[in-house]
């Protein structure tokens, strides 16, 4: 995507900007080479910059200093080229640049930096390891893909300040140094030197700030905020990162999902080169997302819908299936189209990656045409009937000619190897439509999860979200019963933000304190500033924190956020171009009163 003319006065000309109606003016550019082609007298190079690239020619006829100093210059130079604006000879016209139709003819050169030879290619496209571009990352920003990714989040970054300025929302920032909290993930922390042996927390996010910005009366908040989490890394996934934290007073859900819904599809429909499945986001239940896709994050871009044939099987002769659901267990899974034909190599191909999933096994059968309406080709056939074969066609929405995949076990174990094998097979036989987007709405999760570990119950979101009104009676008798009043942003299988109606009770914010197993000291320790407000007329309110850096990955159609980064971290979480994490000197130590306890170092002589 070339970036368009730039309005801005400028004492020099970008290479991006000069067109068939420039021909003639006296121009001056200023930038790096991208190529440069040396044809035997002529000099050619391609100068670029953000806007684009141009085409210079020197020839020594006619200005002989600058040929001389053009000979010297090489890739990734930095120059000021200044000449006339010329119509390309013609057949040389490239109709894939906004400046192919002319070319500078060069009077002067200015070298204003030279460049060593770079470590990988900088003008085009090649297969650099992530370690190599990310120590020399300014480097790599260079590249046109980095360049778009780059200006694509900014965009993104503008549509939401835009549209949520429009909707009286103010911006404020909150602090980055706060207190430690914990209740998610681990805190990094700051050491503070004036007071010895404490320490600020680095904000996991601005939740109980922005509630408490609900209670000072500010209405409508939000921020794009820097988050910091000490947690293990993958491709979506960073120490710190960033998201778009938002918080509205006097709403209930549908106030904060209509109003996201109506930010997304704009941004979408503005910035992604591929259509949205639909504009107005499906929802569905926790229960129904871990029935019928075996996971909270579904991807809707296909079908291979899961079903529970649980009570079909339940008096089969096959006796993993009736036994399963005898113990109190399920017998789920999904049909593949066109597929009932295939070899048995594919098939123990599947079994291998459902088992690598954690299945204990998998049970295929491919439907054919019989006697008797549908008949089955499996390992299994001789023990099903011809009407449960033709009742798990019905279930799964089998027909001739395609493949049935059944797991059984506990409930939870099947909807994992369910969910990801669902996955699996899409990606495997291409039946994912990549030519769009698919947003959908998950709500209705449980409030609390079991921490087996410690025995207690945990927030299955944050301590701070609300109960469903109708399940508030629940809370001390049966809380896996209650279920929350937040809600997930998903798209194509990945989740995009979190959200939820806050509690603004104190009591209700107690008791919840309570069944999470905190001290009456723990609370006043850790969130006596917050109960404290929430008697001051605390507002009902609710919010969301959509990702930034993953929005915009998926925008971008990158499967990486460190993509959509300027300077991240590897996966390991260092920062290669910095070298960070790094010692400390001793000096800082002692003025923050701290020691190292560190483990003694390996002994790396040879035996």
């Amino acid at each position: 995507m070339q970036e368009t003319k730039p309005t801005v006065k400028r004492s020099y000309t970008t290479c991006g900007e000069l067109n068939a109606g420039n021909i003639g003016e006296q121009v001056t550019l200023k930038g790096w080479v991208n190529r440069r082609r040396d044809h035997g007298g002529l000099i050619f190079l391609d100068m670029r910059d953000r806007y684009g690239i141009t085409q210079v020619v020197i020839n020594p006829e006619n200005a002989r200093d600058a040929h001389a100093v053009a000979e010297g210059v090489r890739g990734e130079y930095v120059l000021a080229v200044t000449g006339k604006v010329g119509e390309r000879p013609e057949g040389t016209e490239n109709p894939n640049m906004a400046t192919g139709e002319i070319e500078l003819v060069v009077s002067d050169i200015e070298v204003l930096n030279p460049s060593k030879t770079p470590p990988f290619y900088v003008n085009q496209e090649s297969d650099v390891d992530e370690s190599l571009r990310l120590t020399y990352r300014y480097l790599d920003l260079r590249q046109p893909r980095m360049q778009r990714n780059l200006r694509l989040r900014h965009r993104a970054i503008k549509i939401i300040r835009d549209y949520l300025d429009d909707r009286d929302f103010l911006e404020i920032e909150t602090p980055i140094m706060v207190k430690s909290t914990p209740e998610g993930a681990r805190d990094y922390i700051v050491p503070s030197r004036v007071f010895p042996g404490d320490v600020y927390a680095l904000p996991q996010s601005p939740q109980q700030l922005k509630q408490l910005l609900m209670v000072s009366g500010t209405d409508r908040y939000y921020q794009i905020a820097r988050c910091f989490r000490d947690e293990d890394l993958r491709a979506d996934r960073q120490p710190e990162f960033t998201q778009l934290d938002l918080e509205m007073s006097f709403v209930d859900r549908e106030d904060v999902l209509d109003l996201t819904e109506g930010l997304f599809v704009k941004m979408f429909s503005e910035l992604a080169e591929k259509p949205l499945k639909d504009s107005t986001f499906p929802r569905l239940s926790y229960q129904e997302s871990l029935l019928k896709y075996g996971t909270d994050k579904p991807d809707t871009r296909f079908g291979l819908e899961i079903s529970d044939v649980s009570e079909i099987v339940a008096s089969s002769e096959f006796g993993v299936f009736a036994n399963t659901v005898k113990s109190g267990g399920v017998v789920r899974g999904f049909s593949v189209p066109g597929k009932g034909d295939i070899p048995r190599s594919q098939v123990d191909a599947l079994t291998s990656a459902a088992q690598g999933f954690g299945a204990k096994g998998l049970v295929w059968i491919g439907l054919e045409e019989g006697e008797n309406g549908l008949s089955a080709r499996s390992p299994i056939a001789k023990f099903l009937s011809d009407d449960e074969v033709n009742n798990l066609a019905t279930a799964t929405g089998a027909s001739a000619g395609d493949l049935m995949l059944f797991v059984a076990d506990k409930e939870a174990p099947t909807a994992e190897v369910l969910g990801r094998l669902r996955n699996h097979v899409a990606h495997e036989y291409e039946l994912i439509d990549e030519g769009s987007h698919a947003f959908c709405w998950i709500l209705d999760f449980p409030l609390f999860e079991w921490d087996e570990d410690g025995n207690r119950w945990d927030a299955a979101h944050h301590p701070f979200t609300s109960p469903m009104d109708e399940d508030v009676q629940f809370l001390d008798s049966d809380p896996a019963r209650v279920r929350a009043k937040s809600y997930d942003l998903v798209l194509d299988g990945f989740e995009l933000g979190s959200g939820s109606i806050r509690i603004h009770d104190r009591d209700i914010q107690n008791r919840m304190f309570g069944l999470l197993g905190y001290s009456d000291e723990q609370v006043e320790e850790r969130f006596g500033h917050l109960l404290r407000a929430f008697e001051y007329g605390a507002p009902p309110h609710g919010g969301i924190a959509p990702g930034i850096d993953r929005t915009v990955m998926l925008l971008a159609g990158e499967h990486n956020i460190r993509e959509v980064i300027a300077f991240p971290k590897n996966q390991s979480g260092q920062d290669l171009l910095m070298g960070a994490p790094s010692p400390i000197d001793e000096t800082q130590l002692q003025e923050l009163h701290l020691q190292l306890d560190l483990p003694p170092e390996e002994d790396h002589e040879d035996e």
